[in-house]
């Protein structure tokens, strides 16, 4: 004779129900987004690397790290005594002038279109722009 198996049923346990996500609606601006960013705009326009009133007077094109000097690109004249201010991204600085030279040879006063080299108390970059303070 054949014995019969005999079919067990299969227990099914229910999981627990997921929560389901409550959905927000966008809080609402009062200023519409491209105010919003004529506004930033604007803002960032006011803030400027350089005064309208300072003259620049010249731009750095080179700094020599182990003299502490820089070259200068000048706009305007510039001599020997006068208060300048230096200032860039991470430079900014005032400082008298107490040395200025021109292919190694010292001068008293240059002209515009002339690149000077400067000595400078502290690290310049280029494109630093050089006002009279």
């Amino acid at each position: 004779m054949a014995l019969k198996k005999k079919a067990k049923k299969k227990i099914i346990k229910k999981q627990p129900a997921k929560k389901k996500a409550i959905k927000r609606k966008p809080a609402k601006r009062s200023v519409p987004k491209k105010k919003a960013a004529k506004k930033k705009i604007k803002q960032a326009k006011k803030k400027s690397v350089v005064k309208p009133l300072e003259k620049p007077i010249g731009l750095i094109t080179h700094y020599f790290p182990h003299v502490q000097a820089a070259v200068i690109k000048l706009k305007a004249p510039l001599s020997v005594g006068e208060k300048i201010r230096i200032k860039g991204h991470t430079t900014d600085f005032t400082q008298l002038i107490t040395s200025m030279q021109i292919d190694r040879v010292d001068i008293a006063s240059a002209k515009p279109g002339q690149e000077i080299g400067l000595l400078v108390s502290s690290r310049v970059r280029q494109h630093d722009v050089v006002t009279k303070a």
